[in-house]
């Protein structure tokens, strides 16, 4: 498979499609999409429209070997053109290296050291890692300066906000060698000073969860009079909704937003990615799969 920015390396690439994301696999990049991806545990939506041909918004996602892990990032870069479709590359070779780790944090210092090698211009990014751990139904988050994901929780039929207060009730997974101090700068924008500590914190999610990822397009939408949809609006937006038909969920928030601008057209890439809890386990590894998966994993076959 081509390191290329722009393919998502499968036909999950097709604008509108379906896809079941299969062992060491990754598909993303910075162009229009929209597509279901289906991971155990997760079903993931997700609907990204570039101003270009190649955006500043960058996605991948990815499952380890035996389904146990699964990965999102999700990326703003500041700019467009080349040094992005370079950026985004790199992205997609830290997925590879890290895709049977569940510790997110050193995934994301590495990011970190990429941005600042790649463009001495100034340049940032701002990032979400989302990682799934099937056998204990945690979401493991480590936030890089992005907007904070949207979660409704099913049992509260709720929606909220997703951090380290509003997961500080709920049961958390311990990770080894993940917890770090709060410091001064931590978790601090991509590219902005090297080194820098990144934190992760985790939540159980139940049957029917919800959270959102969105780019700053989308909190960033104005109405007629010119005034920010802002956090509070979105969250208001998604309260709104509610949560039948959750399925649409996504299709939903998309339409809202598009209906606040009223035609106008957005002023930077847009990237909304929603993930529905489902109760579907790993799955159980057969002989043809464990072969792929070693075959992968010892270079025999690309990732």
């Amino acid at each position: 498979m081509s390191d290329s920015a722009h393919q998502s390396g499968d036909r999950a690439a097709q604008h509108g499609s379906e896809h079941a994301l299969q062992c060491m696999e990754i598909i993303g990049g910075n162009r229009a999409v929209r597509q279901t991806v289906d991971a155990p545990g997760l079903k993931i939506w997700i609907d990204s429209r570039p101003l270009g041909s190649g955006g500043g918004d960058v996605h991948y996602v990815s499952t380890c070997g035996a389904g146990y892990v699964t990965r999102l990032a999700l990326a703003d870069i500041a700019g467009h053109g080349e040094s992005v479709d370079r950026l985004a590359i790199a992205l997609r070779k830290l997925m590879r290296k890290h895709i049977n780790t569940l510790d997110q944090t050193r995934f994301a210092r590495s990011l970190n050291r990429e941005l600042a090698a790649l463009d001495q211009s100034g340049r940032f990014a701002t990032a979400v890692l989302a990682t799934y751990f099937a056998p204990t139904k945690h979401l493991i988050l480590c936030n890089a300066g992005h907007g904070r994901p949207l979660w409704y929780s099913a049992k509260h039929d709720q929606w909220r906000y997703l951090d380290l207060e509003s997961a500080g009730d709920c049961p958390t997974l311990k990770l080894s060698n993940a917890r770090y101090h709060l410091e001064r700068l931590a978790n601090l924008p991509l590219g902005i000073v090297d080194p820098i500590n990144y934190q992760q914190f985790a939540v159980e999610l139940a049957h029917g969860d919800i959270v959102v990822l969105c780019t700053d397009a989308v909190t960033e939408c104005s109405d007629d009079a010119g005034e920010l949809l802002g956090e509070t609006g979105l969250l208001a937006l998604a309260r709104q909704l509610g949560s039948d038909d959750r399925s649409r969920i996504g299709e939903r928030l998309v339409d809202a937003i598009e209906s606040r601008r009223n035609g106008r057209a957005a002023a930077d890439d847009q990237t909304l990615i929603v993930l529905e809890h489902s109760d579907t386990g790993p799955p159980r590894p057969s002989l043809a799969r464990t072969v792929r998966t070693l075959a992968k994993m010892i270079g025999l076959s690309r990732v």
